[in-house]
């Protein structure tokens, strides 16, 4: 082959995306409707860690598992059906349904179809515009990065020589757990062993901190008893010393609490302490992208240290893993690459949820966050048990916690209870667009919603006004003209 030759069989697009997961297939998707050129190189299976072992097949066991717990609930509607019978195999069968449904919208064939070139292969840096997916040279005018995360593993003695489950092999069991070890209790682990519980399982729950540490702690806490009142034997505060595996397959996990020494046998166990960025045999060294063990290092716009590359989603240093934001930077960086508009980063108007039972939704500064930031703040909050509707549907649990600052200025939302996460939406149009708890406190909610809760609470904010004097003889005042 002559080098004329051999530099035509180079693959030109516009854009090169590596990794088939939400972020990296929104980019695709997008760019390609625009009548963009677009090489896609996904090594894996399409729908990324999103689709195949993350959000999708969780939220499908969680709801499996909200269903046997309604069963165990009917009594107090007046309706008796008995402890349900849990058949685990037909659970395992619902997720990849779920799964099986999602999946044409992620497949190689929608995408081709979209007039995309997609490769399947590892992808690999030669130099910094040069990347080598299987037989194929790409030669783009711009990658992106969205190669996702991996399940990170902690250095616990022992742990390589015990059989461990993380997010990637969970949802291949089709026998139920006897007992569950969940090390992690952030909102991978708690979510996990709730639904596993409500499932029938046995299940115990090691924090080397307090559960849901990210979160608002108070909202935390709510949430954590919730755990314990479903039979979660819940730990925190713990050293993990070693792990053990038994002769009869069982493991064993040693861990110190109060200065004491002790452990924990199971049948199973689960380890979600965090993601780690994929990062490894991408050579970003030859391509001259800066990196580290927490992932890519960009700036505000996305853009990594090799000016023609981007990197989104779990792939960033220090990012928010939602599968949400890796959605939001796709859009951000289209913009700079289509449109040659300058796009920045904004974390304080992206929402999170945490799926447990009451769910746990944050947007915006946490208390503790807004005091750190030298914010003068006010905190209004309404609890659910003084809504109408969660009266009706035994859901009382949970309250909303609203941190405003000056004039009222609302910067940062935190809603545990029922349908939190579906709440949370307003307040994330609400912080995006500066609003006041003015705004909310002009805005009709339906009767009966639990969206009122949040109404309730930003009118508390004005009730200290009908009790000023200069306010009540204004009232007095006016009312003399009848």
């Amino acid at each position: 082959m002559t080098s004329k030759t051999a530099e035509s069989a180079v693959l030109k697009p516009d854009i090169c995306v590596i990794g088939g997961g939400s972020g990296g297939l929104t980019v695709a998707a997008a760019a390609a409707s625009f009548g963009v050129s677009v090489v896609l190189i996904e090594k894996g299976k399409m729908g990324g860690d999103c689709l195949n072992y993350g959000c999708v097949p969780s939220k499908a066991l969680i709801a499996a598992a909200k269903h046997a717990e309604a069963i165990r609930e009917a009594p107090h509607f007046g309706v008796f059906a008995g402890e349900p019978e849990i058949d685990f195999a037909r659970v395992n069968a619902h997720i990849h349904e779920v799964i099986g449904a999602i999946a044409p919208n992620d497949s190689v064939e929608r995408f081709r179809a979209l007039g995309v070139n997609v490769i399947q292969a590892e992808a690999r840096f030669t130099d910094a515009r040069t990347v080598v997916a299987g037989d194929q040279t790409i030669r783009a005018r711009r990658f992106v990065l969205a190669t996702g995360s991996k399940p990170r593993v902690p250095d616990i003695s022992g742990l390589s020589d015990v059989d461990y489950l993380t997010n990637e092999t969970l949802f291949s069991l089709t026998t139920r757990p006897e007992h569950l070890i969940v090390i992690g209790g952030g909102p991978i682990g708690v979510e996990m062993a709730q639904a596993h519980r409500r499932l029938g399982c046995a299940v115990t729950i090691l924090e080397m901190g307090t559960l849901l540490s990210k979160e608002d702690p108070e909202l935390a806490r709510i949430v954590t008893r919730r755990l314990e009142a479903d039979g979660i034997a819940v730990l925190e505060n713990i050293e993990i010393l070693r792990a053990s595996k038994g002769g009869d397959g069982s493991v064993s996990i040693a861990y110190r609490i109060d200065g004491k020494e002790t452990s924990v046998t199971a049948s199973h166990l689960l380890v979600a302490v965090g993601r780690a960025a994929q990062v490894d045999n991408l050579g970003l060294k030859e391509a001259g992208i800066t990196f580290d063990q927490r992932g890519i290092k960009v700036g505000s716009g996305l853009k990594t240290s090799n000016s023609r590359v981007f990197a989104i989603g779990d792939a960033v240093a220090g990012g928010l893993q939602f599968t949400h934001v890796a959605n939001y930077h796709a859009g951000l960086v289209l913009q700079q690459i289509l449109f040659r508009v300058p796009a920045k980063e904004n974390r304080s108007v992206i929402p999170r949820v945490t799926f447990t039972d009451p769910e746990l939704a944050q947007i915006g500064l946490t208390e503790e966050e807004a005091r750190k930031a030298g914010h003068t703040i006010t905190i209004q909050r309404w609890p659910y048990a003084q809504n109408d509707r969660a009266e009706a549907e035994r859901r009382t649990g949970g309250e909303i916690k609203i941190v405003a600052g000056k004039r009222g200025v609302i910067l940062g939302v935190g809603i545990v209870g029922h349908g939190a996460g579906e709440m949370i939406n307003l307040y994330a149009l609400a912080l995006s667009k500066k609003m006041t708890l003015n705004d909310l406190r002009g805005f009709i909610a339906p009767y009966p919603t639990m969206s009122e809760i949040g109404k309730r609470a930003a009118i508390s904010y004005y009730a200290p006004m009908t009790r000023k004097p200069f306010v009540r003889k204004l009232l007095a005042f006016l009312r003399r003209f009848g």
